[in-house]
């Protein structure tokens, strides 16, 4: 069930809904990012690539911006300042001398493992002045939410081509 008005556009209830749920996700990222304070003051981007390479090991730079859904130049510049700052290294690929790979180090994992760890307890202790109510709404919310991180975007329709076909062109 879709909460559209029939022609596929977002109800009005919907749309009352992105401003405010834009500015929820943009504050508690921004208070998350204030709670685990990092030196080096790293960018979304740049915590994502590391974390990604991390979990994916050694990558190569396109294969990197490919799970960041970027271009790979865009992604070059993204890894060059966690490089610079030891915390990812870049090896040419043994298989092909024109690619790099990213690789995670010590330095760059501990830096994220502690990001996460005081980003999750923010969370631990927000969470936990909550009524059990609020709990369960919460709950119940992650499923949804999560389906708008992975509820691809419907193709747009294209228009009727408005000229003249020839006999015997078309359908």
């Amino acid at each position: 069930m879709t909460d559209t008005d029939g022609r596929g556009a977002p109800s009005a209830a919907a749309s009352a809904a992105v401003p405010r749920l834009r500015l929820v996700i943009a504050r508690l990222y921004r208070q998350l990012a204030q709670a685990s304070g990092d030196d080096l003051n790293l960018t979304y981007a740049q915590l994502s690539a590391l974390a990604r390479t991390q979990e994916h090991g050694p990558l190569r730079i396109g294969e990197l911006a490919a799970h960041e859904q970027v271009a790979a130049p865009s992604l070059t510049r993204t890894v060059a300042p966690l490089a610079a700052a030891g915390l990812v290294s870049k090896e040419p690929d043994p298989s092909d001398r024109r690619s790099w790979l990213v690789t995670i180090t010590p330095e760059g994992a501990e830096l994220l493992g502690r990001i996460r760890r005081e980003r999750s307890e923010l969370l631990a202790r927000r969470i936990g002045r909550l009524d059990p109510g609020q709990v369960d709404t919460l709950l119940a919310a992650l499923p949804v939410l999560e389906q708008l991180l992975t509820e691809p975007e419907p193709e747009p329709e294209s228009e009727p081509d408005p000229r003249p076909q020839a006999p015997g062109e078309g359908a």
